[in-house]
């Protein structure tokens, strides 16, 4: 209800919905969408945006930044925004405005509940006087301050990208809302430039103000968590909300394709399941406890997340998937870390040793020690980590000839053997996940059962053919609307932006990707597929490399 009351009224105002984007972010400089701007980025850098000047959105937003207070009040992992934006259209007048109206009329929020900050200047960006002015008709001037740029100056959400003074709205102390008034580009040489339009990008915490507006202590008490909570037994309170977040983050990255792993996103969802399943035994929960929370939460979002309901099997599988194998590192793990945990503190090269055999991430040796009352050496801890890459990375390169060159080929190939799967096994097949490394590429697709040999040398046969036929790779960009009419294939819709990249070879393939890629086929020297397993209910895996 609180999402279709934000998104009428700015309706209203003229502004046009835009669906939520992907979790996993378009720009490279970033693993996860943390603000419902990111889409917009290119609009507000002066691209003319197909949606008009005036936008609005409940966006899905994901960040670890939090994680050390996720369990109090407000803190949480995975967050909906709801957000406003204007492309060089209105500014800070009507923004603050509406921000007035929609607290105190349309949430019926007191206007003594509500202060506000403004940007109190520095020597790059003056002190915001016309937000002030606009504030002090509508509020008392005790209710208004002047804050300094870290909470003042919104950043862009990589290393570049637009910025500005911005408002943060509170009520009964709490933050709520942040309203940028964005002038500036922020460039990776650290220069902050004018921009020849001025745009608005407005953030509302969709949780933090049901809290408020259903008069609850803490967004864990509101309809879009006490479901899920319902399930948790035990009466710590805070290892039940963490469980909650985790598992509820946790569906939302596997619905985008995000896979538990070693590296990156699928780093970050390795944590914070295991994590989880950590809390989960601290409340002497049974095995498998995570499956009927997720199902919770499907059942919570699936009518306005769509996506959640439609990759539920795919969900469950792979989280079943990392309890069990989680379960059978973490008793030997345990183990160990009790051995190590006799000395006076652990060392780095111990965590790394629990990380690398065990799958103990660092944030788990620390919470274990944390409970012994000794330390972590986090610093040796991170060296030895950066040492394990180098190396990985430097029998990459020596393996393949130079560092970089693997992954265009390893993309082409991926569009390759998907296309060659369904001609072989049939149209069911799709990608349900994969994964680039320098040695290998792996992917992941629903099947039934089993390939036989046969089958297995058909799909490589099928992928060196079109390899020796030298065909062009072509990229055109294009709408989402005509590259779905054009048959392209795309792995999860909801993750792409209006306007996408269709990578073709002549007429086998065709698919929407990010890149990159090779400009032909004849790059890839020879293909062939490693191993082929499976990797959940009716769900296989195949590994393969380009020699």
């Amino acid at each position: 209800m609180l999402r279709k009351k934000f998104l009428d009224f700015f309706t209203q105002h003229g502004h046009t919905i835009v669906p939520s984007s992907s979790l996993i972010p378009t720009d490279p400089s970033v693993l996860f969408t943390t603000a419902g701007m990111q889409q917009f980025k290119e609009y507000f850098l002066g691209k003319e945006s197909p949606y008009g000047k005036r936008v609005t959105s409940c966006q899905k937003c994901f960040r670890t930044s939090d994680i050390d207070n996720v369990g109090d009040a407000s803190h949480l992992t995975f967050l909906e925004m709801l957000g406003h934006f204007s492309f060089g259209d209105y500014f800070k007048k009507e923004t603050i405005g509406w921000t007035y109206e929609l607290l105190t009329k349309i949430f019926k929020i007191s206007s003594e509940r509500i202060s506000v900050s403004v940007f109190a200047g520095d020597n790059k960006i003056p002190i915001d006087k016309e937000s002030y002015s606009v504030w002090a008709e509508l509020l008392p001037k005790e209710s208004i301050r002047r804050g300094p740029k870290e909470d003042n100056v919104w950043g862009p959400p990589g290393p570049e990208g637009p910025c500005g003074a911005a408002n943060e709205v509170y009520i009964d102390g709490m933050e709520v809302a942040t309203l940028v008034f964005v002038e500036y580009n922020y460039s990776k040489d650290g220069i902050l430039a004018e921009l020849s339009q001025k745009s608005v990008d407005v953030g509302w915490g969709l949780e933090r103000l049901a809290m408020i507006v259903q008069n609850k202590p803490s967004v864990f008490e509101t309809d879009l968590f006490f479901p899920i909570l319902a399930e948790i037994s035990g009466r710590d309170e805070k290892t039940k909300r963490i469980i909650a977040d985790h598992i509820k983050s946790s569906v939302f990255l596997i619905s985008e394709g995000i896979f538990p792993s070693n590296v990156e996103r699928g780093y970050i969802l390795r944590r914070i399941l295991r994590r989880a399943i950590r809390y989960g035994k601290l409340l002497d929960l049974p095995q498998k406890f995570l499956i009927p929370l997720a199902q919770k939460v499907i059942e919570t979002y699936k009518d306005v997340y769509p996506e959640v309901k439609s990759k539920e099997a795919d969900t469950l599988t792979v989280i079943q998937n990392e309890e069990e194998k989680f379960e059978r590192t973490l008793q030997e793990g345990l183990k160990q870390f009790e051995k190590i945990a006799k000395k006076d503190d652990i060392s780095g090269i111990d965590a790394f040793h629990l990380y690398d055999t065990y799958g103990f991430p660092l944030e788990l040796t620390e919470e274990l020690a944390k409970e012994k009352k000794i330390k972590v050496d986090k610093l040796r801890f991170e060296k030895a980590f950066k040492e394990h890459q180098k190396i990985s990375r430097a029998g990459a390169e020596k393996k393949f000839g130079g560092g970089g060159e693997f992954s265009p080929k390893l993309h082409t190939a991926t569009h390759l053997l998907n296309a060659a799967l369904r001609k072989v096994l049939g149209e069911h097949v799709k990608q349900m996940g994969s994964d680039i490394t320098p040695q290998r590429l792996r992917f992941d697709f629903p099947h039934p059962q089993k390939m036989t040999e046969e089958e297995i040398k058909e799909v490589e046969d099928l992928v060196n053919q079109k390899i020796k036929e030298d065909l062009p790779v072509v990229c055109e960009e294009m709408t989402l609307e005509r590259a779905k009419e054009k048959g392209a294939m795309g792995v999860f819709e909801n993750k792409y932006g209006e306007r996408v990249k269709v990578y073709s070879v002549s007429e086998f393939s065709k698919e929407i990707c990010g890149g990159p890629h090779v400009k032909k086929t004849s790059e890839l020297g020879h293909f062939r597929i490693v191993k082929e397993e499976s990797c959940g209910a009716n769900t296989r895996r195949i590994r393969a490399v380009l020699e």
